[in-house]
């Protein structure tokens, strides 16, 4: 695929990606240029962003707007990124679970919540930084393939910038999340298939179509550096200092590698004391090749066929499982998975306990979450940061059928003592 530059001699404006020094390749250490490439081509490995960051410090940082922005010091982005129409996501809440952590038996526990962001869910962080890439590489689309929140984000979004989108779904996507799509653009394209289908379609659409910017694809380099603002954002509300443990949630498996990308960036600029950590990576059960990949103790990922309420989790094939396994054994942490059951369990657990209604991804975070501290994985005693990822809303089917009213009553006082509720 071809994207061209802004300008009529093809060169990109000075700045145009802030502190990011070229694309590098996470195999062989190749590099090139900045621009709509996400294939090494010599090795045909995976590319990343690499930065020449200068000085950053926390004053720096603290004095920037309170969403994603504050960090883009750390980002490539332009400095005037603020200037350019965004949904402004970031900087939601890391709120103190002294119930859920008095339930599960954990003495520190925080949920990073990231339910709250414009579409509710984590997706408006990486989307941000994607649309920044698609304007300075002057694409005329911006496009996904999606299990859902994405699809949700890039719309709004192109909404917001005024770009024309198109995104792509698996078919029997829940009907929320279709909606959460549909009223953003009249771009919503339904795939007979699950997400590695539509994966598959939307690579092919990428090399043949000029001016097309799949933010999870061709410009996947920038796309995923925008998970690493989870990292930031804990360690500054943390008081500038890294968690014990963290536990995450596992598709791709680049939110994992990105959050822990961003705390080895932070302890490398000074913003905070270097310190050991463990990462835990968390699967539903129906899709969970790292897991299995993690328990086997092999390094291949054997991708498989998703059966799994946990959509947004459902990636058969995750780009990124092997750069998972590769920090979670390296940190001292594991990859766990539970069935849909425990999943609706945790969900109804972190509404009853936080009031934080979290979908179905959430549900496997904390349910994992639940299940390493009953197997001694996970140690009680750590403070520990479980993330939710989006809000329940968008997968009411889920837990339908397990909450409702307590009881169907007549509009008497006899009939409320009757029903014996307290």
């Amino acid at each position: 695929m071809t994207i061209t530059a802004p300008d009529s001699v093809g060169t990109l404006r000075d700045g145009a990606f802030g502190p990011a020094r070229s694309l590098v390749c996470r195999e062989c250490g190749t590099e090139r240029e900045l621009g709509p490439h996400y294939v090494c081509h010599e090795c045909f490995g995976p590319l990343e962003i690499g930065y020449d960051f200068g000085t950053v410090t926390r004053e720096q940082i603290e004095a920037g707007p309170r969403n994603i922005w504050r960090y883009k010091a750390l980002l490539p982005v332009p400095d005037d990124i603020e200037q350019s129409p965004n949904l402004e996501p970031g900087f939601t809440r890391l709120l103190e679970a002294k119930n859920l952590g008095a339930e599960l038996g954990i003495a520190k526990l925080w949920v990073k919540d990231d339910s709250t962001n414009p579409t509710n869910s984590f997706k408006d962080r990486v989307v941000a930084c994607a649309l920044s890439a698609a304007r300075e590489l002057n694409a005329r689309v911006f496009a996904c393939p999606s299990t859902g929140n994405l699809a949700n984000a890039v719309a709004a979004a192109g909404a917001r910038a005024g770009i024309k989108t198109v995104v792509f779904i698996p078919s029997d996507l829940e009907t929320p999340k279709q909606v959460n799509s549909a009223i953003y653009t009249e771009n919503l394209v339904a795939v007979d298939g699950t997400y590695d289908d539509v994966n598959k379609l939307a690579s092919e659409i990428a090399g043949e179509e000029e001016g097309w910017a799949f933010v999870n694809v061709n410009v996947r380099p920038f796309y995923a550096e925008g998970s690493k603002t989870l990292g930031y954002e804990i360690a500054e509300q943390l008081g500038w200092r890294l968690p014990d443990q963290i536990v995450i949630p596992v598709a791709s498996g680049s939110q994992l590698t990105k959050v822990h990308k961003a705390f080895q960036e932070l302890v490398a600029l000074g913003l905070v004391e270097a310190k050991p950590y463990k990462v835990f990576g968390a699967q539903a059960t129906g899709c969970s090749p790292v897991a299995t990949a993690y328990k086997d103790g092999v390094d291949a990922i054997r991708p498989v066929k998703p059966d799994t309420i946990a959509k947004s989790l459902a990636i058969g094939n995750p780009a990124d499982g092997i750069y998972v396994l590769d920090i979670c054994r390296a940190t001292g942490g594991t990859v766990e998975d539970i069935s849909d059951d425990e999943v609706r369990d945790a969900i109804v657990l972190l509404a009853r306990t936080e009031g934080i209604f979290t979908e179905t991804a959430g549900g496997t975070t904390v349910g994992v979450l639940k299940k390493l501290t009953e197997t001694g994985q996970l140690d009680p005693d750590l403070e520990t940061v479980v993330i939710n990822t989006g809000h329940g809303l968008k997968t009411l089917d889920a837990v339908s059928d397990r909450v409702g009213p307590a009881a169907t009553i007549a509009p008497t006082y006899d009939a409320f003592v009757a029903a014996n509720l307290i």
